[in-house]
């Protein structure tokens, strides 16, 4: 890469740095970012640094062995970030910040589920992992997180975003501290109603009604596809759902490594029509990994998309309105286990 396109990354990471101090996700000479310069090198922000005031001298070009190309002494995370690009060769930009609310829900808590509609979407349920050290010194832990999720935390010491972009990353940084104080918020009121009033017995999630499943199915079987029509079309819940929303669409799934595709045609929620037609109007892809972690419900296929670990052909807006029942659909797809 030209000195005048890393130039360009560190001008997108003084200005990533910028953001994140002046949106007050960002304080003291705390959190550190960087980027991929190319497949085996990558931009770190320097020890000791205020990202809301980052100079380019203050940015260190590293391979990923963690060595020094130049000048400069890199963030004492350099660990973390070297292993994270070399575990994820598609990530191209990190950001780990010591957000308050993040960091203050997480001393008492162990993960978060986002209340919002689009908070669930695009984070998805939001895990953390255990710190003990200033610095990160056990990276495996956030490295399965981020199998899971493109954002985790460390209780104790703050966030971790892997995107494309440094924007991307920001984006996760931003919603995670937002859906932390929409939830704090919440509790509030919610004391103050339980003040006045008996609180209301909590409602457990329904369950899926096809009990614990014991066969495993091999992955993209066609044994697995018949299990899931009769799933699908057994459950009354998704039934209700169905009608009620009238979904009615044609729906595809793919694997990557294969190339297999199954395809799914819905009317009022029940499948009634299966076929391998990758021209279907919604097509999911993804790779086997990812796919298993979707039937081990590792993974959220919605938060899989937004978060691009998935690819969905079609109209976004348009599946989202069947947003109840695709989430029906998911979870008892779940029960077809796998091999």
């Amino acid at each position: 890469m030209s000195e005048k396109s890393i130039l360009q990354l560190k001008n997108d990471m003084i200005e990533a740095g910028k953001l994140l101090w002046d949106k007050n996700l960002a304080t003291g000479l705390n959190g550190n970012i960087s980027c991929r310069v190319d497949g085996d090198k990558i931009l770190l922000t320097g020890r000791n640094t205020c990202l809301g005031r980052l100079s380019a001298d203050e940015i260190v070009l590293l391979d990923l062995k963690g060595n020094v190309i130049g000048e400069g002494k890199p963030s004492s995370e350099k660990p973390l970030h070297t292993e994270i690009y070399n575990n994820f060769p598609d990530a191209k930009a990190i950001i780990h910040t010591h957000t308050t609310y993040t960091n203050a829900f997480y001393s008492v808590n162990v993960e978060l589920t986002p209340s919002t509609f689009e908070a669930r979407l695009y984070l998805g349920k939001i895990e953390s992992v255990e710190q003990h050290t200033p610095s990160v010194t056990d990276v495996a832990p956030v490295i399965a997180a981020l199998k899971k999720n493109s954002i985790m935390v460390l209780r104790n010491h703050g966030a971790v975003a892997m995107g494309n972009t440094l924007f991307d990353c920001f984006l996760l940084i931003q919603g995670l501290e937002e859906a932390v104080k929409i939830d704090v918020i919440s509790r509030l009121y919610k004391a103050e109603s339980t003040a006045v009033s008996q609180q209301s017995p909590a409602v457990s999630h329904q369950a899926t009604g096809q009990g614990s499943q014991t066969k495993k199915y091999k992955l993209f079987s066609k044994e697995q596809m018949d299990e899931i029509v009769k799933l699908v079309n057994n459950d009354a819940p998704l039934k209700e759902l169905g009608q009620k929303t009238q979904m009615t669409m044609d729906l595809a799934v793919k694997l990557n490594e294969t190339g297999q595709v199954y395809s799914f045609s819905f009317k009022d929620g029940r499948i009634i029509k299966t076929g391998s037609d990758e021209n279907a109007e919604f097509l999911i892809s993804a790779s086997e990994g990812v796919w298993r972690a979707v039937f081990n419900r590792e993974i959220d296929p919605f938060v899989a998309t937004t978060q691009k670990k998935m690819n969905l052909r079609g109209d976004f807006a348009r599946i989202s309105k069947w947003y109840a029942p695709c989430s029906r659909i998911f979870e008892v797809w779940t029960n077809a286990g796998i091999e």
